[in-house]
């Protein structure tokens, strides 16, 4: 179990909240937060909103109204965790309490520092080597941290570029430099169905619509409802792709003439090499007779030797200093 969530729901029982309703903001099922019938969860990842709808979560796709009590167990992104801040402080019924819990090597200790930047904090707890900590509103938040926390909440166009991203997602400050070798190696001759595993903010997906005019469909998949929102405004309107939230590791729903992806390899802040080879499994098993994976992946992962158990032949098509191109049939 995340620490940070165990050391989250033992703050919480430390310091019994009011008992009006509870907003969980990046939610995970815990049992000691399962008998909080007020508790509205939101969460952008497909495979952990999903385990918290099966632990019987009240999940939603965006929340509204006050709340009594905000949970929040934030990203990696700084800009995300400081955004949040402020997004939580909206949400608080007055008289309520913010409390967050966060991994000491993801900087708690700092960020437990620039919430008091905004509000006098009510206790901190160390655990877990992680460190739960809380804010009420009882006194007025510092107007001036909140308008700069709000302002990193905006979406952003990336520099030089038309796209845009949101804090939290993938790549949100710049195009991705394993994306940018594929997308440069992306075949003028892919047709048909396409999939695009992983597709984040949608910069493969409208390269490879760019070069390849005999693509009659691309589907999108894509477990961060935030990236996959930026995607749909990403791609041209008239442009023939679909959008699915969706957890890749679970299979896809039909096969497809191409794959394109450039597979995830870390799970929250762990590095996960089992992940990208989940991804290269479930590729593998959507491909039609004939058709072809183009991949890429930092150079030192060891991925053509799954793609041969998976009964796959592959090659290497371009390297950098960092990432290859892998082509498997």
């Amino acid at each position: 179990m995340n620490p940070a969530l165990e050391t989250l729901a033992f703050a919480l029982l430390e310091h019994p909240a009011d008992s009006g309703p509870v907003l969980f903001l990046g939610a995970e099922p815990h049992p000691k937060l399962s008998d909080i019938p007020s508790l509205t969860a939101w969460q952008p990842l497909k495979p952990l909103a999903s385990a918290c709808e099966n632990a019987g979560m009240n999940l939603v796709e965006e929340p509204c109204g006050k709340f009594s009590t905000i949970l929040f167990l934030p990203g990696k992104s700084k800009d995300e965790i400081l955004a949040g801040f402020a997004r939580a402080h909206d949400f608080m019924a007055p008289g309520g309490t913010l409390i967050v819990g966060l991994a000491n090597t993801a900087g708690a200790s700092r960020f437990e520092k620039e919430l008091s930047r905004a509000a006098p904090l009510q206790y901190s707890v160390s655990k877990n080597k992680c460190r739960a900590f809380a804010a009420g509103n009882s006194t007025p938040w510092d107007d001036v941290v909140l308008g700069e926390w709000r302002e990193l909440a905006k979406p952003r166009i990336l520099l030089d570029t038309d796209f845009l991203t949101v804090p939290g997602v993938f790549s949100a400050d710049h195009i991705d430099p394993g994306s940018a070798l594929l997308a440069e190696k992306l075949p003028p001759s892919l047709y048909g169905r396409v999939a695009d595993l992983g597709a984040g903010w949608g910069y493969l997906s409208r390269s490879a619509l760019g070069k390849a005019p005999k693509i009659a469909r691309i589907d999108l998949f894509e477990a961060d409802t935030r990236a996959l929102a930026c995607a749909r405004k990403n791609l041209p309107v008239e442009a023939p792709a679909s959008f699915h939230w969706h957890d890749v590791t679970t299979g896809l729903p039909e096969k497809y003439d191409h794959i394109i992806t450039n597979p995830p390899f870390h799970t929250g802040q762990a590095k996960d090499v089992d992940l990208g080879k989940a991804f290269l499994s479930v590729a593998a098993a959507s491909l039609k007779r004939g058709g072809t994976l183009h991949l890429v992946a930092n150079r030192q992962l060891p991925y053509e030797a799954h793609l041969e158990s998976l009964g796959l032949r592959s090659r290497i098509i371009a390297e950098d200093h960092g990432f290859k191109v892998i082509v498997s049939s």
